[in-house]
């Protein structure tokens, strides 16, 4: 949930370093006045939009991601006294230059509009603070540049603050598809989708515990106060961002339970948050307590096999699954689903084999 902002040129603002989907676009919200004379909606809001070209307004308008009373409207729309303007874009290029590298990147789809990449556990996703090369980014730009002719770059590059033609994220820790615009009115378009919370996502998660079959989890995530590195869920919307997840168990291992997990929102380690929350951290997550043994904690032969899978695994077990949402030029829906690493399904197979025998 973003909340609406109701004066022009205001833009929901997130905190340094934060990695949930929604700070990678930005939302007005605009209640036009009594006196204003009939305008057509792409000149008001360049007006009224303080530093958005109109070339962008007409590119939101295009995606559909202008809305007037709630229903999507044309550029050429003439706006009324009274009437209530959203709009949702991606935001432009900044100053901060990225530079193309040659890595190795698993393409599970790509066509003149999208990439959907499947990304490897410890793959930073896009450049920051100490992590200036080997990202993600990095390597889609060098895809996108040589791939292709002059029309296969991704979105103002070089730029947008490091992040060119991302819609969302996943940590760097994650494994799984992530999904990258080539053009600014694809990922103007992907935006809406992952704003309206209309996109198909599941992760494959492996947690602490024995969970009843399944449910759903929501609370007001925000920065811990001891800890800023961390979220944490709070029950006051002014602590936090309200966030929904919904999972159902896959398989038990007594001590252990595999879980799908459906985000309807995507805020900063969501599900790492929710499940520490729900009292079930995700295996071998070392900031939120899942890399200590906290189920049978005396058994000596049960500390050495989870010693083990921590090495095997040496991260949070967490997977990003499956993908779905509308196509930004053909209007129709994919969807894609890809298989966890081999260091998931390995602690997987120890997980099972160990519970088959009777060993817990």
């Amino acid at each position: 949930m973003v909340n609406d902002q109701e004066l022009s040129g205001q833009v929901n603002q997130e905190l340094p370093g934060q990695e949930e989907d929604n700070d990678l676009y930005e939302h007005h919200r605009l209640t036009v006045d009594p006196g204003q004379s009939l305008l057509r909606i792409d000149k008001f809001l360049t007006l009224r939009l303080q530093n958005v070209s109109r070339n962008r307004i007409q590119n939101a308008a295009d995606a559909g991601s202008i809305l007037v009373n709630g229903k999507a409207v044309k550029q050429s729309y003439r706006v009324k006294p009274g009437d209530v303007i959203s709009i949702v874009m991606a935001y432009p290029p900044r100053d901060t230059e990225v530079y193309p590298e040659d890595i190795p990147l698993d393409i599970v789809y790509e066509d003149d509009e999208v990439i959907l990449v499947n990304k490897p556990a410890g793959m930073v996703v896009h450049p920051g603070y100490n992590n200036y090369h080997g990202t993600l980014v990095n390597g889609l730009l060098y895809h996108a540049g040589f791939r292709t002719d002059e029309d296969g770059s991704l979105p103002q590059l070089p730029g947008n603050e490091g992040r060119p033609g991302l819609v969302h994220r996943i940590d760097k820790d994650t494994s799984g598809l992530l999904l990258v615009a080539r053009k600014e009115l694809a990922m103007t378009f992907l935006a809406k989708q992952f704003f309206d919370h209309t996109i198909r996502r599941s992760y494959l998660a492996l947690v602490w515990g024995d969970l009843e079959g399944e449910g759903t989890i929501s609370g007001y995530i925000g920065r811990s106060v001891k800890d800023r590195k961390v979220m944490q869920v709070y029950d006051s919307e002014e602590k936090g961002k309200w966030s929904v997840t919904h999972y159902r168990v896959l398989e038990r291992f007594h001590f252990a339970t595999l879980i799908e997990c459906r985000l309807e929102t995507g805020r900063t380690h969501q599900i790492r948050a929710h499940m520490k929350y729900k009292g079930h951290p995700l295996f071998g997550d070392t900031a939120y307590g899942g890399s200590q043994i906290l189920k049978g904690e005396g058994m000596a032969k049960f500390k050495s096999f989870v010693l083990n899978c921590f090495q095997i695994m040496p991260r949070q077990a967490l997977h990003a699954q499956s993908l779905g949402f509308i196509h930004p030029a053909t209007r129709k829906e994919l969807f894609f689903q890809v298989e966890p690493p081999a260091d998931f399904f390995h602690v997987l197979d120890r997980w099972r084999k160990y519970a088959a025998a009777g060993r817990i």
